[in-house]
């Protein structure tokens, strides 16, 4: 009996420890997005939340609304390249503008992220 109540023991404090560090990963407060790795390509999907919520969105983008993207520009200069979509074009280009700006070089509009394909 005491062999089984290890066992149990050893088996939920290894799902434990598993969850802790996958929870651990590298992921943005918006929501609840996973990041790729800093150095890589980031493709940045700069609808509202509420377009992102209701309206859709590639899996593989994470969300800074182009009105909160001036708060993000320090995360986003840490990949080589930034791919940034919307709903048509407009927004992305506004948020390319403001990227390029900041001293971000390699930043690339997309259009709509229904264009995106994710790998």
């Amino acid at each position: 009996m005491k062999a089984v109540r290890f066992l149990s023991f050893l088996i939920l404090l290894t799902a434990t420890i598993i969850s802790c560090s996958n929870s651990s990963a590298n992921t943005d407060n918006t929501n609840h997005t996973i990041l790729p790795k800093p150095g890589k390509t980031i493709i940045v999907d700069v609808h509202t939340v509420e377009e992102w919520n209701n309206d859709g969105h590639a899996d593989c983008t994470v969300n800074y609304p182009l009105d909160e993207l001036s708060t993000k520009i320090e995360t986003l200069k840490a990949y080589e390249k930034v791919i940034v979509v919307c709903c048509s074009g407009n927004r992305a280009n506004a948020a390319k503008e403001m990227l390029e700006q900041s001293g971000i070089k390699d930043v690339e509009n997309k259009g709509a992220w229904q264009d995106i394909a994710c790998k």
